[in-house]
């Protein structure tokens, strides 16, 4: 199936570079081959393969070569000088295409060195919203059980969509990890990582997990960051007047694939709907510029809403409250939806009847909100 985000990598590699980032098994490799079928004599290098490698360092591809894929070169020495070089010295009508799985999108750790120089597009997991125009559309029983990734979602029968997910935690664990950053505790860091599988939803304290494994709260954080650079995770922070505050406080953390969620299914169905409110908030900032977060909002008295969409500039779009089943409107939602005069949403998995509740508040299915994200 075609991916929602390839008519605006298209579009962008007239201009820049394209970097495609996102998770991994995700359709990155893929999208990007599907791309050069439109370029004659494109040129996909691995740098994890030898002889890409090779060409890789010496640069011995063919002047008049239209588009040059790059795939993992994160993981060289120097890549984003390297890259500058090349996308400096460039021929007029070559194209550059990057893809990977650790975090590549430069906002917090590029520099300058390739600043003015490249357009990010994330490739997030399928959502409802990029299923509507296929045969799963509306399916949200399929997405819910087997996750977004392409092959368990497209490709596997369903009893083994399970063989693939345990392999597929397994290998993120086991080599993605290990080679992306040096680990002492290989075991605490899985421990840390299936306990995250348990807390989803709740925010997520270091030192509880600490405790747990036995190892210190830094150490706790330091393995979230990089599940988060792997794009294995993602961390939702509360709402608050000043960003700076938020980030003191203790996030909910969320997985890319949805279905590694474990114990409640209210749990994975918020997982759901995060990522789909995320892929949401990326492709727009990628395709416009327009900015904004996922964050959730609480009181000090104990009221919450899972999620609100904020701003570029801080301001809050709408909030988003997730339910299995039917039921009244959360309170803490029509609360926080008349505090801030925002559209308020409960998003309900199985639902009989969609309606409003006043001006501001409306309760949706969960597949026709999500699919028209």
């Amino acid at each position: 199936m075609r991916r929602i985000i390839t008519p605006n990598v298209a579009r962008d590699l007239k201009r820049k570079m394209v970097f495609i980032v996102g998770p991994r098994q995700v359709g990155k490799t893929w999208l990007a081959k599907e791309i050069a079928r439109g370029y004659p004599e494109a040129l996909y290098l691995n740098y994890d393969d030898a002889k890409h490698r090779e060409v890789i360092r010496d640069e011995s591809w063919l002047p008049n070569t239209p588009l040059l894929i790059f795939d993992e070169i994160h993981k060289m020495r120097g890549w984003k000088n390297y890259l500058k070089g090349v996308f400096d010295t460039k021929p007029e009508g070559m194209h550059i295409l990057v893809t990977g799985s650790a975090r590549l999108d430069a906002h917090r750790r590029m520099g300058d060195s390739l600043a003015g120089r490249y357009f990010t597009h994330h490739l997030m997991p399928l959502t409802l919203a990029e299923l509507k125009e296929t045969e799963y559309a509306g399916d949200i029983e399929r997405v819910f059980e087997r996750g977004g990734f392409p092959e368990p979602m497209l490709e596997i029968e369903r009893a083994d969509a399970l063989r693939w997910r345990n392999l597929y935690s397994d290998t993120l664990l086991r080599e993605d990890v290990l080679d992306f950053a040096s680990i002492d505790n290989a075991l605490a860091m899985r421990q840390v990582f299936q306990l995250l599988r348990h807390r989803v939803g709740s925010p997520v304290s270091a030192s509880a997990i600490a405790r747990d494994v036995g190892i210190s709260p830094i150490t706790v954080r330091r393995y979230i960051t990089i599940f988060e650079e792997l794009y294995m995770v993602f961390s939702v922070r509360p709402y608050t007047h000043k960003i700076s505050r938020s980030i003191l406080k203790e996030p909910k953390i969320y997985f890319y694939d949805h279905a590694l969620v474990e114990g409640d299914p209210g749990a994975q169905f918020e997982n759901m709907v995060a990522v789909a409110l995320l892929a949401h908030i990326e492709a727009r900032e990628d395709a416009t510029g327009r900015g904004g977060r996922l964050a959730f909002l609480k009181t000090k008295e104990g009221k919450e809403v899972d999620f609100a969409v904020v701003s570029e500039k801080n301001e809050l779009e709408r909030i988003v409250e997730t339910k299995i089943g039917d039921g009244a409107v959360n309170p803490a939602l029509r609360y926080f939806s008349e505090k801030y005069n925002i559209p308020g949403v409960q998003v309900v998995k199985n639902l009989r009847m969609e309606r409003s509740d006043g001006a501001l508040l409306e309760i949706r299915k969960a597949e026709t909100f999500l699919a028209n994200l």
